[in-house]
């Protein structure tokens, strides 16, 4: 099943194409679909008990220890899931994209976006390292062609800065795969098998460089500061769903892989490291926010936003709690929703004022009220409104941030009052006041565009009241990490006469 849901867009990839230029958007919307049936079917399926399933293994390079291994854990279960939910909707949001006379623009966008959800998805079921790794550089090659291919003026250069970070950190990733190999074949049969790694005693200093090597290549993907200078300039300069590819996709890998391979092969290494990561996801948070405030540009105001948001995923990861771990897997999941949204409805900013500049903008709202509610919605969202999904998620890594030290806690808290800075400010500046454009000639939103974002608002409100599905799924995984970290959580002490006398008065 897993190998159908890989192999499904990237076999639609190569159709699309050779198919007419007139049939891409179609052909690639009933890929997409296809996809998200196969991902569902799969869920479904899926058993919320912890390990991995729907295992495939076959030998690839005996030699090396390397396998074709795919398999399923909560974690990479509600990352395929937010992949293959995202792709159709960023294909319907932007349908209109690079539609000249002859569809070859939207065509080149629309195969690039199946081989990037291909990828992504190969990238989040993998359980092999080499095969990890292996995919974990594919995916540049249809990121770099969907920035430098489509949006604005200065693409070209954001998508060369892009791939220069990227490959910088996969030839540190790499080296660290070989020594990795050295270690596993010093041990015996050498394997790149999770499984199989997960059982080798690592050395303290071979571990601690081997984590160094994976952590760099993972914070420059997350991004983490001072490793995310390609972040705002892609968002800024590429499509609106490229970005929301890009942001809420592809950099989902980083954190992604501190959970599997940092904590989950590197266990020593991830205490000993603690700190200064700890360090890093706090300048993150605040620094992020901080600069988002004073951007013009709404698309490079949100994706410095999602430094900031990052810093808190690492922050809930590192803080080495099931509140935190479990938290930090929620805000993988909500973050996607939310910046997602943002992005899109950006985009149709875009597509009606032809600027993102913010000081270009004003009094939308009295010719868009839809799109101008929905963007409130979507901001409040990333604030961390309680009723909307990144609510619970925020709360809960603050509660292991507090746990961690009263220090941690009161300096993550001040992310949450600089977002509210920025996203409130945003809006005041481009929904209200004077209304710059010909309210009877602007047009608020359609049917199609209303439709590629209601999934997003109804996952936020939904999420927001009932995080119990994701929890239930990502708990599992927590325990399961902190377990082999061998981090237990404090627990408070209660005798067992006071729990009877307790029992008995409610009763």
């Amino acid at each position: 099943m897993l190998s159908t849901l890989i192999w499904l867009p990237l076999v639609g990839a190569i159709v699309v194409a050779v198919a007419p230029a007139t049939l891409s958007k179609l052909l690639g919307m009933a890929v997409a679909a296809a996809t998200l049936v196969v991902a569902v079917v799969a869920a479904v399926s899926y058993e919320v008990d912890g390990g991995f399933q729907l295992e495939e293994t076959y030998t690839w390079i005996d030699a090396f220890g390397v396998h074709y291994a795919l398999g399923l854990d909560g974690l990479g279960l509600l990352m395929v899931l937010l992949t293959v939910a995202l792709v159709p909707l960023v294909l319907a949001a932007e349908w209109f994209l690079a539609d000249d006379a002859g569809g070859s623009g939207a065509r080149s966008f629309v195969a690039w976006t199946l081989a990037l959800e291909a990828l992504s998805l190969a990238v989040f079921c993998a359980t092999d390292v080499f095969l990890f790794y292996v995919v974990f550089e594919a995916t540049l090659i249809p990121a770099y062609f969907l920035i430098g291919g489509f949006g604005r003026a200065g693409r070209g250069a954001a998508a060369m800065k892009f791939l220069m970070f990227q490959l910088a950190g996969g030839l540190i990733l790499l080296a660290s795969v070989i020594g990795l190999y050295v270690v596993a074949a010093e041990e015996g049969e050498p394997s790149y098998l999770l499984t199989d790694l997960a059982a080798v005693d690592i050395g303290t200093q071979e571990g601690r460089w081997l984590f160094i090597g994976f952590f760099i290549a993972f914070a420059i993907k997350a991004p983490l500061f001072p490793l995310h200078t390609w972040l705002a300039d892609t968002t800024e300069k590429a499509t609106p769903g490229t970005s929301v590819l890009l942001v809420c996709v592809l950099d989902k890998i980083g954190t992604f892989g501190m959970l599997r391979f940092c904590l989950g092969i590197f266990p020593e290494a991830s205490e000993w490291a603690t700190p200064v990561v700890i360090a890093l996801a706090l300048i993150s948070i605040v620094y992020g926010a901080l600069v988002a405030i004073g951007q013009d540009d709404v698309l490079r105001l949100i994706g410095l936003t999602s430094l900031s948001h990052f810093g808190f995923i690492t922050l809930g990861i590192f803080a080495m709690t099931s509140q935190g771990g479990s938290g930090a897997i929620l805000y993988m999941v909500n973050h996607g929703i939310g910046t997602a949204a943002l992005f899109l409805i950006a985009g149709y900013i875009l597509h009606r004022r032809g600027t993102t500049l913010i000081s270009e903008m004003g009094g939308l709202e009295k010719a868009t009220p839809v799109l101008a509610g929905l963007f409130l919605v979507a901001g409040l969202a990333t604030l961390g409104l309680p009723g909307l999904s990144p609510f619970v998620s925020e709360f809960l890594v603050l509660v292991s941030a507090f746990d961690y030290a009263w220090w941690v806690g009161a300096i993550a808290v001040t992310g949450i009052v600089l977002a509210a800075i920025y996203v409130l400010w945003m809006y005041e500046r481009t929904m209200t006041g004077r209304t710059p454009v010909d309210v009877e000639a602007t047009p608020d939103l359609s049917i199609r565009e209303i439709g590629a974002v209601a999934p997003l608002m109804l996952a936020l409100v939904l999420f927001g009241f009932y995080p119990t599905p994701l929890l239930d799924v990502a708990n599992p995984v927590t325990d399961d990490l902190l377990a082999h970290v061998g981090v237990e959580d404090d627990s408070p002490d209660v005798p067992p006469g006071e729990v009877h006398d307790e029992a008995e008065e409610a009763h």
